[in-house]
């Protein structure tokens, strides 16, 4: 039985520090996505065209995709070293799966991979893996806060 509490309350730590890394990597990015005027396609997500909305939308998605990084990463990234490159890896990632894949598949675009190296998705990339060197650092951090 203490065992498996203490398999639970590891998860629920590696989640929670999830979460806490990817709020601030989704802090910073949203900064970021607000100078290059990304929030309303993002509350397009929703059905809003709103800066606020937007934000809000992608702190949501920020959180999430943070505390999947716990889940997948949590065992391999207590140092900060080996946290920021996986984060940036994972940044990456979701690069593709985000802009590329979901969301304008979302909003009726189709895929993006012909325009994946334009500008406008370039400073995606760069975004994507400032959150991802955040989120990784910011889990690592609170785990050994924790």
């Amino acid at each position: 039985m203490v065992g498996t509490a203490q398999r639970q309350d590891t998860l629920v730590k590696k989640v929670v520090a999830g979460i806490a890394g990817g709020s601030v990597g989704g802090v910073v990015f949203g900064m970021l996505m607000a100078m290059m005027n990304a929030l309303p396609m993002i509350a397009g997500l929703v059905g809003s065209n709103s800066l606020i909305v937007g934000f809000v939308v992608h702190m949501v998605i920020s959180v999430f995709i943070g505390a999947i990084f716990g889940l997948i990463f949590g065992d391999i990234s207590s140092s900060f070293g080996r946290a920021a490159l996986l984060g940036v890896v994972y940044g990456m990632v979701w690069w593709v799966l985000g802009p590329l894949v979901i969301m304008p598949s979302m909003l009726g675009m189709g895929l993006q991979f012909g325009a994946a190296f334009s500008g406008p998705n370039l400073m995606s990339l760069m975004g994507h893996m400032i959150y991802g060197i955040l989120t990784g650092l910011g889990y690592a951090w609170f785990i050994r806060r924790s």
